[in-house]
């Protein structure tokens, strides 16, 4: 349709094909134009699964070729989403760019600042701000039950006996791997939205499967500005995962073990146009624990709010087309990436850093 908006994705491993092909495709006004992929298996992959879809080997050849194209996805490694960003801000093209926008604060405000020159939108993909469990969390969190919040406890670990070797686990500095930043990019954006402003970092990174790789174990405390803590905890060598959550109050706490799983729903072939998107089985709950004033101790388990990762498309493109509210404003990921920045610092030199400004949310 000559109203719809084409979409040029940049990358097609995992993040490519299952976190934003899926939701392009079940989005009204979208259509992907165009795929790059340097991988032959990934080539044939993106073929078959987008009939029509334009295919290119390397970026160049696709900017060579635009014609239809109004927002490019970048979905590629760590090191290269700086400069097809860049190119992009050059060419007039708004763009997604899959977490981390950057590796740094610093270089994401580059980034940033080369977007509003040229009059082209950014928008962050950090799409675990619609998890199922995050969700449920906050909206108990926001009936108030649980007293004055003070700890924060959130968690994701997994067990990988045997590193990939991919980037995501290379010890070059110029690839930004490491969970650190793969999933502290998540967990702290999800700590600040729901804590509020950080004031101080301490972390810990160490590669405890390959001493030659990428921080694969890391254990980060922020301390935020009414004083109350997260602490988060990322790991590839943990062969306990749970729980997702913990979230403590002076008046009561909320539990949640079972993770979201709209990911496993994606790479099983659910599409997410589908009605049972997002909801979670009935047994997969939040325990809830409340204290009476009379000393009493109520439990209760609460289902899971559906997930809405297939919100996010779609909020992307009414902000281009009428210019509402990003989705994930680019100033929240600013926030983010000062904190990993201090985790970063920390994690050399074990120093606690201080953040002045704080570090938060809009």
């Amino acid at each position: 349709m000559s109203d719809e908006r084409g979409v040029l994705i940049i990358g097609y491993g995992l993040a490519g094909r299952v976190f934003h092909a899926p939701f392009i495709r079940s989005t009204p006004g979208l259509a992907l134009r165009a795929i790059v992929t340097g991988d032959p298996e990934r080539r044939a992959q993106a073929a078959s699964d987008h009939p029509g879809v334009r295919l290119h080997s390397t970026s160049d050849e696709a900017w060579a070729h635009l014609d239809g194209i109004d927002l490019v996805v970048i979905a590629s490694a760590n090191r290269t989403h700086v400069p097809l960003a860049l190119e992009a801000a050059r060419r007039g093209l708004h763009m997604v760019i899959d977490k981390p926008l950057a590796a740094t604060a610093a270089q994401a405000q580059i980034v940033l600042d080369a977007a509003a020159s040229a009059g082209v939108q950014v928008h962050p993909f950090q799409n675990r701000r619609w998890d199922s469990d995050f969700l449920t969390l906050r909206a108990l969190a926001a009936q108030g039950s649980l007293g004055r919040l003070h700890r924060f406890e959130s968690r994701i670990e997994r067990l990988r006996t045997i590193p990939n070797g991919n980037w995501r686990e290379s010890s070059d500095p110029e690839d930004f791997g490491g969970v650190l930043l793969d999933f502290g990019a998540h967990l702290v954006d999800q700590a600040i939205a729901l804590m509020g402003p950080v004031t101080t970092v301490t972390a810990h990174a160490r590669s405890v499967r390959d001493p030659r790789a990428a921080n694969d174990d890391m254990q980060m405390i922020l301390t935020h500005a009414d004083s109350s803590i997260s602490i988060l905890v990322a790991s590839q060598a943990a062969a306990f995962g749970e729980p997702r959550f913990i979230l403590l109050g002076t008046t009561g706490g909320v539990r949640i073990s079972g993770s979201d799983s709209q990911e496993a729903a994606l790479k099983s072939g659910l599409l997410p146009s589908s009605p049972t998107w997002g909801v979670e089985p009935t047994d997969v709950t939040a325990h809830l624990r409340v204290g009476e004033t009379s000393g009493e101790l109520v439990d209760s388990h609460i289902e899971l709010a559906a997930g809405r990762w297939n919100t996010f498309y779609p909020a992307v493109l009414e902000s281009i087309l009428h210019g509402t509210p990003a989705p994930v404003p680019c100033a929240d990921v600013i926030a983010d990436l000062r904190v990993l920045d201090a985790a970063r610092q920390s994690a050399d030199t074990g120093a606690t850093v201080h953040l002045s400004p704080q570090a938060d949310h809009g």
